[in-house]
């Protein structure tokens, strides 16, 4: 009996102990000799035979068939080293009783079954836990939904808090495991800071990824945070992302000519030796300080080199000029030649239409149209410069990079950066794109090696967002402000004949007949010209809030942050945004990009190109600044975009009305004054029916002012208890998560512009008092 018990025990079947249908009991009609107490002595030793035989069945099929090296290194640590010191228990055991030690051996050769029970009864708790870990990696029903089972960052995290039980041989244990567990992923680790790489075996587990929406045809990588084990921080979780991103555009560009030729080799030295100094369990500060010391000493050798602060400087500036709007000349041209291109589609289509062809397709905006508008925009700045000022580098830049082009329809939110030291916002889906044309597009820039690992196309998706917003705002704004430059709907001439072939009778009833439509007219515009200046000022002041106190000074802040400690030359702020003769100052008082020559030689050619910020720290610093500008702009806020949507919706279709009813006008006038009269159209028909559909619009702009002010308001309320808005324009703490505790990791915080309650102040200046002493916003009266 003491055999089978012990055969039983190392996961053999035995009869003896039978297939208990209740857990810690065995069949009552087995061994009927047997007391009952002997019986629930039985029951525990049936208990550990059958969890040792699921343990072995269950961690070979792990061993096998799991997708995660990890899980797989945890499922051979559970056989060979705590199964195995359960087997050498139970030889142990075995030989005792054979030795007839008087441990286990009593009088006359009796083994006392309490004795055999008490010395594995520790093991039920220990196998019982074990059971716990392997059923966590793969459930016993392979296809329950769980084909693959955990992922090895999911396992870490449950072995780490197994750390925390009570039970020091469970503690141990799962020392054991998670030293095991970790042991396999800082190899995958390595691989992917040591070489740029990712680990051959189990690829799939690691918390790092390719992208598999790139655009390009060099590597993308993101991180997975599902399989981001819990002690690597998010700050720590980017610097790795960095490193091996930079190390594996150094391996791909080092064939080419202007490449990178050889690596440092005894940099890679000191990187084992700060990965093989770290002790398993790992320590989160640790692992921080280990990346931090990898991620230095890469950008103070060979990143110094392939990326430089002032390329880097070079592309921001150009993002900020001509996607966030920070040179208006830009904005003005474009959008003048993107309306040039529309009005010559519309005649196609009339043209079309009165040839009876195909008048739809005529009137579509092309991709050629689209382009032409840019190419036209930037002869127009290039023919604004003298033949005396200086080269234009930052045009001819841009000239190269940016490109205006027909988007895919897509108007969900633009795709985030796959991990930084911060979450960037949720981007509303108002999208803003089909303002410039009737064809949704969008503005871009693109990204050239090297500075791709500085800016990734989720962060130039993100700008072309803010600039297809800012675009729309200031798209309307010159819109409202052409009206009134026309001048034959605000004045109207006089007679030019003067006396006295002015005193007879037909020309004083003529000049009485003009003065009356002319004064009907006007009577009429009143209300027009009213909404027109109050929607014009409430978009001008939003604009100049967006543009010169979140854009600008963002800009001036995160400028003046990089160039800090940096032997660099800077120029002071400019008092405004936006002219032609400012940034040519500021351009001339510009770093000058590397592969040019500066006329103003740095102090210290070697060292100049980084100092503390390395670009790592850029970019977080950078992403960090872009989240701020999103929630500056009030871009995450769906109500606010939602009705700022529709009140530039409403102001096109309010301005065409306008354009509309001064030509029908101005037709009516040649056929009554000067007897020009078109058979086919009735300008007077035209003329009621443009009315009605302007009255209805102007309703429509004034209740969009009203319901976006107050919009504007609840935003105010929502976010006056919160930390993010300020009274006044200085800087302050913002509360950003600094994941890094090393000391070399500079963190950036970003601008605190000034709150909403500036702007709703100004807003609520524009503000009157109609003849009944309600107040109006905006000074809206209904003057029909």
């Amino acid at each position: 009996m003491l055999h089978e018990i012990l055969l039983s025990l190392s996961g053999q079947p035995s009869p003896l102990l039978g297939s208990p249908q209740v857990e810690d009991a065995i069949p009552q009609d087995d061994l009927a000799l047997l007391s009952p107490p002997e019986k629930a002595l039985l029951g525990s030793i049936a208990r550990l035979s059958e969890l040792h035989a699921k343990l072995r069945s269950h961690t070979s099929l792990i061993s096998s068939s799991h997708r995660s090296v990890i899980c797989r290194s945890v499922s051979t640590t559970i056989v060979a080293t705590h199964l195995g010191e359960f087997q050498k228990k139970i030889l142990q055991v075995e030989k005792a009783i054979l030795a007839e030690d008087s441990g286990y051996v009593g009088g006359y050769g009796i083994v006392p079954l309490s004795t055999i029970v008490g010395e594995f009864t520790p093991w039920t708790r220990r196998l019982e836990w074990l059971w716990e870990i392997t059923t966590a990696i793969q459930p016993e029903t392979r296809y329950s939904g769980h084909r693959y089972g955990c992922s090895g960052a999911a396992l870490i995290n449950h072995l780490r808090d197994g750390l925390q039980t009570g039970y020091l041989d469970i503690k141990d244990m799962a020392v054991q495991l998670v030293t095991a567990a970790e042991t396999a992923w800082m190899k995958q680790l390595s691989m992917w800071l040591l070489y740029g790489r990712l680990p051959m075996y189990g690829r799939e587990d690691f918390f790092i990824q390719e992208d598999p929406n790139r655009e390009q045809d060099d590597a993308q990588f993101k991180i997975q945070t599902d399989l981001l084990p819990s002690f690597v921080s998010e700050q720590t979780a980017g610097s790795i992302l960095f490193i091996g991103k930079s190390l594996n555009h150094i391996r791909a560009k080092r064939k080419t000519p202007s490449g990178i030729s050889t690596a440092p080799v005894k940099l890679y030295q000191e990187h084992i030796e700060q990965l093989s100094g770290l002790t398993l369990p790992v320590s989160s500060p640790k692992l921080s300080t280990a990346v931090d010391c990898i991620r230095l000493s890469l950008s103070q050798s060979t990143l110094s080199k392939l990326l430089p602060l002032p390329k880097i400087l070079e592309m921001l500036t150009l993002l900020n000029d001509f996607l966030l709007l920070g040179r208006g000349e830009f904005v003005v041209a474009l959008v003048a030649h993107a309306d040039s291109r529309i009005e010559e589609s519309r005649r196609r289509g009339a043209l079309a239409q009165i040839q009876q062809s195909d008048a739809l397709n005529s009137f579509l905006i092309k991709e050629g149209d689209v382009v032409t508008s840019l190419a036209h925009a930037w002869a127009e700045l290039f023919s604004l410069q003298k033949e005396e000022d200086p080269a234009d580098e930052g045009l001819e830049l841009a000239r190269e990079l940016l490109r205006l082009s027909v988007s895919d329809g897509k108007n969900g939110r633009a795709t985030t950066p796959s991990y930084s030291s911060n979450t960037i916002p949720e981007i509303s889906r108002v999208s803003f794109e089909d303002l410039l044309f009737p064809t949704p597009t969008c503005l871009t820039a693109q990204v050239r090696a090297p500075l791709d690992l500085f800016l990734s196309s989720s962060d130039i998706a993100i700008y072309a967002k803010i600039h297809s917003y800012l675009l729309g705002i200031r798209r309307a704004q010159i819109h409202l402000g052409d009206l009134w430059k026309r001048t034959s709907l605000r004045r109207t001439h006089g007679s030019a004949r003067m006396p006295p072939r002015s005193n007879n009778a037909f020309l004083q009833n003529k000049r009485r007949q003009n003065r009356e439509r002319t004064n009907a007219r006007t009577q009429q515009m009143r209300p027009i010209w009213a909404t027109s200046s109050a929607c014009l000022f409430v978009l001008s002041e939003i604009g100049s809030f967006f543009q010169g106190e979140v854009v600008h000074e963002s800009w001036q802040h995160l400028r003046e942050w990089i160039e800090k400690d940096n032997v660099l030359p800077t120029s002071a702020p400019n008092s405004r945004p936006g002219t032609a003769t400012s940034f040519k100052a500021q351009r001339t008082s510009q770093t000058t990009p590397p592969d040019r020559p500066s006329s103003r030689p740095s102090s210290r050619p070697g060292t100049a190109s980084m100092g503390r910020h390395d670009p790592e720290a850029l970019t977080v610093a950078h992403r960090r600044h872009l989240a701020s500008v999103i929630q500056s702009l009030f871009l995450t806020d769906v109500p606010f975009t939602s009705v700022l949507r529709t009140l530039l919706t409403s102001v096109d279709r309010f301005v065409a009305l306008t354009i509309r009813l001064d030509t029908i006008q101005r037709n009516m006038d040649l056929e009554t004054d000067e007897g020009v009269v078109d058979a086919l159209v009735d300008y007077a028909q035209e003329e009621r029916e443009v009315w009605q559909e302007l009255r209805e619009t102007r309703k429509d702009v004034k209740t969009g002012i009203q319901e976006l002010v107050a919009t504007l308001r609840d935003i105010d309320e929502r976010r006056s208890g919160s930390d993010y808005p300020a009274s006044n324009g200085t800087t302050g703490p913002r509360r950003w998560p600094d994941g890094s505790t090393g000391p070399s990791f500079s963190h950036y915080q970003p601008r605190k512009p000034a709150g909403v309650d500036r702007l709703l102040m100004k807003l609520d200046f524009g503000s009157l008092r109609s003849a009944g002493g309600q107040t109006n916003t905006l000074g809206l009266v209904d003057l029909e």
